[in-house]
Order: C-alpha cells, then sequence, then structure tokens
C-alpha cells in the first residue's frame, strides 16, 4: 500500500494542530485559574527563544503555507497579533478549516513539484515530497512542542497524551 502526499500531510496536519487546540485549552483554564494569561502568552523557554503566541503562529504559518504551495495555492493570509488564548485557539481552528478545504486532487502527484521557499533575501529549493517531510512535518512538530514544553514548564498540566491526541 502507498501513501499519497494528501495523506501524508493534511490529516497529520490537522492532528496536530488539533492537539494543540486541547493542549491551548489547558493553558487557558490554567492561566484563568492562576490569573496570568498575559504571562503566559509571552512566556518561552530561553530568552532567546520565541514566546508562546509566535509558536503557534509559526505552527499555523507552516501548515497553511506548506500544504498550499504544494496544492498550487496562495494560502490565506493571517495576522500574526493574537495576544489571548481565545484568539491563538480560534488561530488554529482557522488553519485547520482551511486545511479542510484542500482536497487529495489538489495535493497528490506533488512529490517531483519544485518548491521556492523564501528565506529573507535567500531562498530554499525543494521538490514536493523531501519540503512535505523534510521541512514541513518537522516544523510544525517543533513548534507544537515546542509550545506544549512552554506550557508544561509553566505549571499546566500536560501529559504525552495531549501532544499525541486520542487514537483515532
Amino acid at each position: 500500500m502507498t501513501i499519497s502526499m494528501y495523506q501524508a500531510s493534511v490529516p497529520s496536519l490537522i492532528r496536530s494542530l488539533n492537539n494543540l487546540a486541547v493542549i491551548l485549552e489547558k493553558g487557558a483554564a490554567h492561566a484563568e485559574a492562576k490569573k496570568i494569561e498575559p504571562v503566559l502568552i509571552g512566556s518561552r523557554l530561553y530568552p532567546d527563544m520565541l514566546p508562546l503566541s509566535k509558536q503557534v503562529q509559526i505552527a499555523s504559518d507552516i501548515a497553511r503555507r506548506g500544504v498550499a504551495r504544494l496544492a498550487g495555492l496562495d494560502a490565506p493570509a493571517m495576522a500574526d497579533d493574537e495576544t489571548t488564548f481565545a484568539e491563538l485557539i480560534a488561530r488554529v481552528h482557522n488553519t485547520i478549516a482551511y486545511l479542510n478545504t484542500l482536497t487529495a486532487a489538489q495535493i497528490d502527484g506533488s512529490e517531483e513539484k519544485e518548491i521556492v521557499l523564501p528565506m529573507g533575501k535567500e531562498s530554499m529549493s525543494f521538490k514536493g515530497m523531501p519540503y512535505l517531510l523534510f521541512f514541513i512535518l518537522p516544523n510544525v512538530y517543533f513548534h507544537v512542542t515546542t509550545a506544549y514544553d512552554i506550557l508544561r514548564h509553566n505549571g499546566v498540566e500536560l501529559g504525552k497524551m495531549d501532544f499525541l491526541g486520542k487514537p483515532s
């Protein structure tokens, strides 16, 4: 049995983002109970790392823009202006809603598609499959994990199953 580009991307990204939403909901409940929402939203694991808000924004951006590139589409823009858990959760849900609009017909067959990713003044070039497997998926997992770690480090009661989610 083979797995298609769509199967390897959209369902996995949606699952990770749904799990991120649950993690953020637990963070919101913790912040409400302790009256520390602004502190958690701006919290980092280390001074030179990005805060929770940016980790969520980047996970959303990479999932949304990455799959759109594979499909040959322009992803909808999202402002990076979230300052509350409710706004971050809404952003994650909006990203999931966009991913749900994409079809296998739009993404399958993109394994060899040339993807040029602007990176400041430079750019990176990928074929579709390496772009998915070695850029999109690891980046989304990294930023979701870092969001989880920031909240866990700050006392939010999270466990491995919050990251992995319930079995399908």
